[in-house]
């Protein structure tokens, strides 16, 4: 039997092929309920604009004081990685960061900093996304990623890589906050949390799409965020992650925020049409361990404003 026959049947059959064995695959989890007076491991909030979806979210999550305490000094991780307005939504939504970065003063943050390695010119990245302007107003340190501060960081127990350079500013900070936008990717299909987190990684990031999924989980299970809230606001369909027409987005306004990246990315995934089973980065990560809660059982709570 062709491989490429077998790939089909096994996923037909939700399995994968790694190593030359079979694993079971998560579809997309039915969300087990949450009791009143108990926090989500996942909050999905819809139909408000971005200040009004944090908000919710938090609040049912706990407040930002549950991830941010006084004296921290917090990087907030947006991805600015593209000249583009915000209408395109190919960045992070500008009223989103600004409004994660006051929450996070708020909270007690000593600094907030805000920074992302761009694939596009760093300075038209940074205005045309509107991250600059709207993060400094709200009181963040909003710097250019410096290419002599990367930090060569060992990886334990990597399959496919022993140590990557990660970016010095992202490696001090005592509390990160991951802040993606949600949207199509023409190589790992969609970028969400786990994704984003290549914004502060050195070195030849093209050397990193093969094997994409395993060099990805290697050096994320490295770096997670205390927190990843996903920006939902708009997102890209088709033609990401550069994107550019304005056909290609959908309108949704919502944000999906969990402490842990890999539970937030897979509820994301209906924003899409898809489950994780299309996505072999987040069948990596589970396969790894890098949840931090149960994908078939967490706990996700929806919250639809009015």
């Amino acid at each position: 039997m062709k491989r490429r026959t077998l790939l089909r049947l096994l996923a037909l059959a939700g399995l994968t092929l790694s190593g030359g064995k079979c694993h079971r695959v998560h579809a997309q989890p039915t969300p087990s309920p949450v009791p009143p007076g108990t926090i989500p491991d996942v909050v999905w909030v819809e139909n408000g604009e971005p200040e009004q979806l944090l908000a919710a979210g938090l609040n049912a999550m706990g407040s930002m004081k549950r991830f941010v305490s006084s004296g921290d000094v917090v990087v907030v991780k947006p991805n600015i990685g593209w000249d583009r307005a915000p209408d395109l939504a190919a960045t992070t939504n500008p009223d989103l960061v600004a409004a994660v970065v006051k929450e996070c003063l708020a909270a007690g943050a000593k600094k907030v900093r805000v920074f992302d390695r761009t694939c596009n010119n760093a300075r038209r990245c940074y205005v045309s996304s509107g991250i600059q302007e709207k993060a400094e107003a709200a009181g963040a340190e909003v710097s250019f990623v410096d290419d002599g501060r990367y930090k060569s960081l060992a990886i334990k127990n990597g399959e496919e890589l022993a140590q990557w350079p990660i970016y010095q500013d992202y490696l001090d900070a005592t509390k990160v906050i991951n802040v993606p936008v949600a949207k199509h990717h023409g190589l790992s299909r969609v970028t969400l949390g786990l994704k984003n987190l290549m914004g502060v990684m050195g070195g030849d990031r093209g050397s990193l799409h093969t094997p994409f999924d395993k060099k990805l989980i290697d050096i994320a299970g490295m770096i997670l965020p205390a927190l990843t809230i996903i920006d939902g606001y708009r997102i890209l369909l088709r033609n990401g992650p550069v994107g550019g027409n304005p056909r290609d987005v959908k309108q949704t306004r919502t944000l999906v925020m969990s402490p842990c990246t890999v539970a937030a990315d897979h509820a994301a995934l209906p924003l899409f049409g898809l489950t994780s089973a299309d996505v072999g980065h987040l069948q990596a990560a589970v396969q790894r361990g890098l949840n931090k809660v149960s994908i078939d059982k967490m706990r996700l709570q929806k919250i639809r404003l009015s």
